[in-house]
Parts: structure tokens; sequence; C-alpha cells
């Protein structure tokens, strides 16, 4: 299996957490390959087999120039300003054109976790784009923060590879999900 894993992230944490689920998909057995969202290189996708997406929710979403500007005056790295998980969906279409070249996909989110229980998330938002664009999403997590700037709630990490492993192997992803 060949998954690519592209993220979003202003502070670190997502980028952290694709880490992880990058890691217990290899140690699944899967070939992966992990892409900040404004880097990614054209044709990373060709004969990718699983898709992961991962994003921090701003504002109950996925980011826009506006959030994100906001994360940048509160620190987060400048270089993430202009590219975010919301435009690249947009042009996901010219990544893939054809209905057969659409691997499995995956979403998962960062959240605070004092927002645990409040409706709306990146994740979701990514999965209703996805399903616009003829993609079936077979899976979707969140996990979560202390902060907005972090650092991850303990044990997020060990679940994201988890989650990761359980992707790989197919194992019922609905057990390590939350939010």
């Amino acid at each position: 299996m060949r998954a690519v894993i592209v993220f979003e992230s202003m502070f670190g944490n997502t980028q952290e957490l694709a880490a992880a689920v990058g890691e217990g998909l290899r140690t699944a057995g899967a070939e992966v390959a992990v892409s900040d969202v404004g880097l990614l290189a054209p044709g990373t996708l060709a004969g990718c087999d699983l898709l992961v997406l991962a994003a921090p929710t701003h504002a109950l979403t996925m980011s826009r120039p506006q959030s994100r500007a906001e994360a940048v005056s509160r620190g987060a790295d400048p270089r993430q300003l202009h590219s975010g998980m919301r435009e690249w969906l947009d042009g996901v279409d010219q990544s893939l054109p054809t209905t057969e070249d659409r691997p499995a996909v995956a979403v998962f989110d960062t959240r605070i976790s004092k927002a645990r229980h409040w409706p709306g998330s990146a994740a979701g938002a990514m999965a209703r784009a996805l399903r616009r664009h003829g993609f079936v999403v077979a899976a979707r997590a969140s996990f979560y923060v202390n902060d907005v700037k972090g650092p991850l709630v303990a044990g997020e990490r060990d679940r994201a590879e988890g989650w990761g492993s359980a992707l790989a192997t197919g194992a019922p992803a609905a057990q390590h999900v939350a939010g």
C-alpha cells in the first residue's frame, strides 16, 4: 500500500500528528509520503492507494486566509499564511483528474480539547468537500491540543499512530475516531 499524508499546520501540532499517523502506517507495512499542503510536489498522488488529509480546526471548519492571518499574528509560521487545505481541495480535481485515479481517503483534524463537544470541525468540512469532488471518505478522526498553540493532549500522538496502523490494516476506523 502506498499512502500520502497531506497536512496543513500552523503551530506544528497537526504536522506532528501527521508524522505519527505516517509512523503507524509504516509499522503496518505501508510506503508513506508526508507533505505540507503548500509544498506538495506535482505527481505525488500518482499511484497513491490511501490519501490522508489533516488540518487544524479554525472557527469550526477549515482555515481561511483570515484565520491563518490571525494564527500568524499569534506566532504561527508566516509561511503557512497563503496556502491551506481549503484552497488545495478546490484544485484536487487537477491533481487526480479521473475517477479511477482516486484513492481511498481518510481525514483528521486537530481541535482544542475544551471545544471537544462543539459542532463543526476541519475533518467534517474536508469530508464534505471531498464528497463533492467524488471521493469516498473511509475514515475520520479528531485529535486534541491543550490550547491554540498546543501542546498535544497527553496520549494523542500514540492515538494518532494507532489510527494510522488501523488505516493500513483496514481495522474498523470507528473505534479510533473521537469527536
